[in-house]
């Protein structure tokens, strides 16, 4: 029952099969086209017309943030997979390379992010998961930090960006992976605690 009395009513089916045919056409296009792809054809391929595509999802952040909904769940299972770790450093690290890996799910997906976590607009349907990303790397942060493993300056936020920085490099087919290693080690030379190099 709702606030007022009345039954609620769930969805109906043609709506359900509607947002799931357009998400799963937008995830192939995304995963083709990368995050610029065309809406209209997402819409074309879900055999809906646009009209119904903005109903489900008013702006294209509003269509990446429910299709990145749907793939969270390999990033929760990699955190179960970081939980067994004993080492708080390197829990952090693996966290580092799980985000790097989910911010390259889509060509282009890395600016988005970039803009909602800088801007912090609470319309940006974007900004909720970078949000949840940024507390989850401070958690590990903290952790680290009480092992004596990171600088006590360095925040969550600012590992959320390195992430994604190294995540939009590595989109733009610029340099091979032993460069992005190279970079890491820069990034982790950086946060790691100086003591911890002894």
């Amino acid at each position: 029952m709702g606030a007022n009395g009345r039954q609620e009513r769930r969805p109906r089916a043609d709506v359900q099969r509607n947002r799931a045919a357009l998400l799963e056409a937008a995830q192939r296009h995304f995963l083709r086209y990368g995050v610029g792809a065309s809406l209209e054809a997402v819409a074309k391929e879900a055999g809906v017309g646009p009209g119904t595509l903005y109903r489900h999802f008013p702006t294209r952040e509003a269509l990446l943030a429910a299709v990145l909904q749907t793939r969270s769940e390999e990033l929760m299972a990699r955190r179960s997979q970081i939980a067994r770790v004993g080492d708080a450093f390197e829990a952090l690290v693996q966290w580092l390379r799980a985000m790097e890996e989910y911010f390259s799910a889509f060509s282009g997906l890395p600016e988005p992010l970039m803009a909602a976590a800088r801007a912090q607009e609470p319309d940006n349907p974007l900004t909720l998961p970078c949000d949840t990303l940024i507390s989850t790397t401070d958690e590990y942060v903290r952790a680290a930090q009480l092992a004596g493993r990171v600088r006590p300056s360095v925040k969550g936020y600012d590992l959320f960006l390195a992430a994604v920085s190294v995540a939009w490099i590595s989109g733009t087919g610029a340099t091979d992976e032993e460069s992005l290693d190279r970079l890491r080690m820069l990034i982790e030379s950086g946060y790691r605690e100086r003591d911890d190099e002894a």
